[in-house]
């Protein structure tokens, strides 16, 4: 694996303003997971794969050509069928942005990362701007989001990312016209193949930036390392993103890999089995399945785990917030969560288990209150996606999302028994 550059891609981690908002994503979110909606897991991206194998394609590598499936109708902007049907980048309350060379020189575009949308477009700020490597498709191009849209022409471009990874003839969507984006360019869509079926006229579907990665053969394995410093205030640059590799310098000791569960709904998604105790004696999931999401901000559970929980810390509920509080004398007594994911324990401090104070006034909190990231998935265990290791998790270890291998992968980091959230206490 030598020749593989390892190409660590620095993204901007941005969250909502406002707990309400925070818990009220996460929950819509979450009910539409339960759901088994909008599948983006491996198993969704194996399944685009052996429903498309040998149709050609535009924008990637050529293969054999067969006759296509009939698109589906492109639904139009703003659809409510769609967008209620839809888990993607708007309906998370916690979004991540990167820098994407489009053209040749390349034009910079601030792009928001989507595991659950998998078109690439710009223009819904800065506009598209032509050059030697553009060739404009003259199709149209309508996606719909769960609050958003855009619409407008598909040209193929060079699109680089990191300054390493450049792809030729990716398919790029240019907006005419884009709702529901402020601060963007528009998104870097690396869901499955699938959820762009019927978005571009006349095409059945249009492989994506991590299809034609792998089969211009820039990368060895559709994968993805993501390694978070965890975020204490706002608007910094927090997170690496490695595309086909992982990135040694970002963790500690080896990477603990676990296939995808086979439970229904987690297994549509990043679904794996895990054991949650609180200390040493209160189990508050045993052997459960649940998703890794990196479009979810807190650590969703059960609302029988979540009652144990509460009980056990000591916690009431924060009415202002929807958060669940803790005084200074109850933080200094809380114990460590553990999670076993498959052979391994990864603790999960106590200074993890809080909200960073500094960004406390984004929750619309109190300054110098403690307010817990553990909250209530609203349904009981035994639903087979009993909780949800949102970004307050992931930002504590680095984590694996191999497709190639259906499989997650986490490991622990130079974060993972930080003390930055509580300043207070060291």
């Amino acid at each position: 694996m030598s020749h593989v550059v390892i190409n660590a891609i620095p993204f901007n981690t941005r969250v909502k303003k406002g707990a309400k908002h925070i818990v009220a994503h996460d929950k819509a979110r979450a009910q539409k997971l339960l759901k088994g909606l909008h599948p983006h897991g491996p198993q969704a991206f194996k399944a685009a794969e052996m429903h498309h194998h040998g149709h050609h394609h535009h924008g990637g590598a050529p293969t054999q050509p067969s006759q296509p499936s009939q698109p589906s109708p492109v639904p139009p902007a703003g659809d409510a069928d769609a967008a209620s049907n839809s888990i993607d980048v708007t309906d998370a309350a916690v979004t991540y942005t990167l820098p994407v060379g489009v053209g040749n020189p390349p034009t910079e575009y601030t792009l928001l990362i989507d595991t659950g949308s998998s078109n690439t477009w710009v223009g819904a700020d800065k506009p598209y701007k032509t050059t030697s490597t553009s060739k404009d498709t003259r199709k149209e191009i309508t996606v719909t989001y769960g609050s958003g849209s855009f619409s407008g022409t598909e040209y193929t471009d060079q699109v680089v990312l990191g300054g390493n990874l450049k792809i030729m003839n990716q398919s790029i969507g240019v907006a005419s016209k884009a709702t529901g984006f402020s601060g963007v360019d528009g998104i870097l869509g690396i869901g499955p193949v699938d959820l762009t079926t019927g978005t571009v006229t006349g095409i059945a579907d249009v492989p994506t930036v991590t299809d034609n990665l792998f089969m211009q053969k820039i990368i060895p394995t559709q994968s993805m390392g993501i390694s978070f410093n965890p975020t204490t205030k706002t608007g910094e640059m927090n997170g690496e993103l490695t595309f086909g590799a992982t990135d040694t310098s970002k963790f500690s000791g080896e990477i603990n890999y676990v296939p995808i569960t086979t439970q229904s709904p987690a297994k549509n998604y990043w679904g794996i089995d895990q054991t949650v105790t609180y200390g040493t004696n209160t189990t508050l999931l045993d052997s459960r399945a649940g998703i890794v999401d990196t479009g979810t901000t807190l650590l969703l559970i059960a609302t029988d785990a979540f009652q144990a929980y509460q009980q056990a810390t000591g916690a009431t509920m924060d009415e202002t917030t929807g958060l669940l509080t803790v005084t200074e004398s109850q933080f200094g007594n809380m114990q460590s969560m553990f999670f076993k994911i498959g052979t391994q324990t990864f603790e999960f401090t106590r200074d993890a288990q809080i909200w960073p104070k500094g960004l406390n006034s984004t929750l619309g909190g109190q300054d110098g209150k403690i307010y817990l990231i553990t909250a209530d998935l609203g349904s009981k265990s035994g639903s087979g996606l009993d909780f949800i290791n949102g970004f307050a998790f992931l930002q504590r270890f680095y984590s694996v999302y191999d497709t190639t291998n259906s499989r997650v992968g986490l490991a622990t980091t130079q974060f993972t028994t930080a003390n930055t959230n509580n300043t207070s206490i060291n």
